[in-house]
Parts: C-alpha cells; structure tokens; sequence
C-alpha cells in the first residue's frame, strides 16, 4: 500500500497538537500550511516539518500528501475543504465542519461523491472512560435513560480584554461558545446516549457587549497580560454564555450549560447520566475517573485501568492505570480510528470516529439552538 503522509492547515493552538497526535501514531508529516508564507516557514522550522507550501494549491498539488488536517480558523474550512476534496484527497476537519448547515450540506454531499475517508475532530469521545460510559450503557447497565445534564466551561475570555477571532461572528459563525465548546459535549453526550438531539430550548448571553483587545489577536486559551492598558472597543455579536434543554429522539431529556466567562474553569467539562439502575459522572478536568452511583449499595469510582475496562475499550487506553492519559492522547485515539479505516483496518463501532455527517448534523444542531434563542420558542432540530 502507497504510504501514507499527511499534511496540516493551521498553525495556531490546535495545529500543533494534530501534528503531535500524528507522530506518535507514526504518520509522517510531510509539509504544513499557515497564514502566509512567512509563518509556513517559521513554524515548518520550529516543528521539524519538511515542507512549508506557499499557498493551498501547492498543499493539494503535492503527491506525497494523501490526507489534509483542517485546523485553521471556522471561515476558512469550507474553502479548503472543499479544494483538498477536490484534488483526492482524505481530509480531517477541525470543528465546526463549515460556517452554516447549507455549506456542510455541500462538504457532506462532495465526500459522499468522491468515496474519500473524511472526518470532524470531536475527540472527546474518544476518552477512554467516555467509551467505557458508552459501552455500559449500550448494554443496559443503568436501565432505561431518565435524562442527562452537564457543562461545558472555561475563563479564558472573562475579562473585556480578552479577545480572539472567535469573538465576532463573521470570523467564528453566529454562535461562539455553544459552537466552539457547546458541540463538542453534544456530541459526547449523543454518543454516550446513543440518540440525537430532536429538539432544543436555548437562551444566550453576551456578558461582554464590547471588548477591548489588544493589537491583534490572542492565541486560543491565553489571556491578555496587561487588562490595564486603555484600547479601542470592538462591539461582539457572539455569546459568552448559553443554556439550552434537551430532548431526545429515544425520549431522553437534558440540559447543559457552557460558559467561557466562569473565573477558575480552565476547560472543565461535565456529563452526568441518570438511570433507573444507577448514575454516572465523568469530568474532564479528572479524565481518569468515572463516578459511579447507586439508590442502594455505597457508590463507586472506575479507575481508568485497562485491565478493568470492556475488552472492546482497552486498545483506547493505552498506559497501566496510575499512568494518566488525557487531552492529547484522546487525539491520538480519534486519529488512530481514522487511520484505521484509510488502511482499511476496520472501524468497529465502539471506535467510531466522527465523520463529515456528524459535523454537519452539528451545525444543523447549533443553527436550532441560535433559532430558539432568538425566538423564545422550543426548535426542531432539522437534518
């Protein structure tokens, strides 16, 4: 079989831990993309990448390439998807897939077209514990579902000075927060539940109706070090904030919240699910413990062990318990089902990675939510 090289778009925060996660399944990384031709080439040095190309027709033209990483800013994903699409090659896409549902609609119709392997980067599925909740759940270890909750939150934009691309709608989508971070417990939540989301009751918040960033924008996750300075005001048409009621198509109910104002939450997320034998929780600031409750007998924490976990979940979990795994490695996992399915490997269900349907059902999912909240009214989620 033709080896297999991958090459990378993005060089900010999420770009390097794609070509981190790729090395450590043994992909080899043969050139990277960025902004411009200058930081091509900067950052292809500091990585140690062997090409730094001038302009995407050069990424998609170079026959050593057989799969194209998105990880660029949300207004470009389409564009480049589409052209990596176009030229045959496989493509795996940071979230969200595109800027609306009718552009995803157009990426999921193309993939299906061109037979190539194509998936969306919602790798917190892929913690081993996540799988595990999955796993007993689908066997009917808690029963018949009652309803899920949990969060999604973060303080790195708490301040009005604190800005990023994210923040202004015509760079990032209409939504923010539910977008950037909200999908990401959507989608674990409907893979742990095993069912989608059929309808929605959402309210938003901008905290910060105005910023006042600094030159330029800040890298994702780091704040802005001198909140003091006096700067121009930038009016923002995202939220910071948003809740939204949930209910199933197997008539599961829930609600969730996320938040990228909440001072002392790094990057915390939180599911519990409640059933008629029983309950869990999973956190991913404590990614190696599952909490597991009971009515009648003492509760109990499953250490994430791969010895103590579903034969089927073990090659997710890759070190002896005590030897935590966390954010990175859910990537390496998501990228090794991937990689799998290219080689032709098999992908069983269990190792399900995320494919260009699950992004656009995401986006179709955020579009109901932005509906409700501007409507003040329940929205049917739409495919």
């Amino acid at each position: 079989m033709k080896a297999i090289g991958a090459a990378v778009i993005g060089t900010g925060f999420i770009g390097p831990v794609h070509i981190e996660a790729l090395r450590r399944l043994g992909v080899p990384v043969v050139g990277l993309l960025g902004s411009s031709t200058e930081r091509s080439a900067v950052m292809a040095k500091r990585l140690g990448i062997p090409k730094a190309y001038v302009d995407l027709a050069e990424l998609t033209s170079d026959p050593e390439v057989r799969v194209v990483h998105v990880t660029s800013p949300n207004r470009y994903h389409f564009e480049q998807v589409m052209a990596c699409l176009k030229a045959g090659k496989h493509v795996l896409c940071e979230k969200p897939l595109a800027m609306n549902a009718s552009e995803s609609r157009r990426l999921v119709q193309e993939a299906d077209k061109s037979g190539l392997i194509c998936g969306v980067n919602y790798n917190v599925r892929f913690y081993p514990l996540c799988l595990e909740m999955r796993e007993r759940i689908q066997r009917s270890d808690l029963g018949r579902i009652f309803h899920v909750s949990g969060c999604y939150v973060q303080d790195w934009l708490l301040h009005d000075t604190d800005f990023n691309w994210r923040v202004l709608a015509t760079e990032g989508g209409a939504l923010r927060a539910l977008a950037d971070i909200g999908t990401h417990w959507l989608d674990l939540t409907q893979e742990v539940v095993g069912s989608r989301v059929a309808s929605v009751l959402a309210d938003l918040q901008t905290v910060h109706k105005h910023r006042r960033p600094v030159e330029g924008s800040i890298e994702t996750f780091t704040t802005n070090l001198n909140p003091e300075v006096p700067r121009r005001s930038i009016p923002i048409d995202t939220e910071d904030y948003g809740a939204v009621l949930l209910r199933f198509e197997n008539g599961v109910q829930g609600l969730f919240h996320v938040s990228q104002v909440t001072a002392g939450r790094k990057n915390f997320i939180r599911l519990e699910v409640c059933g008629a034998k029983g309950s869990y929780c999973w956190e991913s600031e404590t990614p190696n413990a599952l909490w597991i409750g009971h009515r009648d007998r003492p509760n109990e924490v499953l250490t994430r062990d791969p010895s103590l976990l579903e034969p089927r979940i073990r090659p997710f979990a890759n070190y002896p318990g005590g030897h935590n795994e966390g954010f990175p490695d859910s990537f390496k996992q998501l990228f090794r089902a991937f990689y799998s399915h290219l080689r032709e490997l098999g992908d069983e269900p269990i190792g399900r990675f995320p494919t260009f349907e699950d992004g656009h059902r995401e986006i179709v999912l955020c579009e109901a939510i932005l509906e409700s909240a501007r409507t003040e009214r329940w929205c049917n989620v739409l495919a």
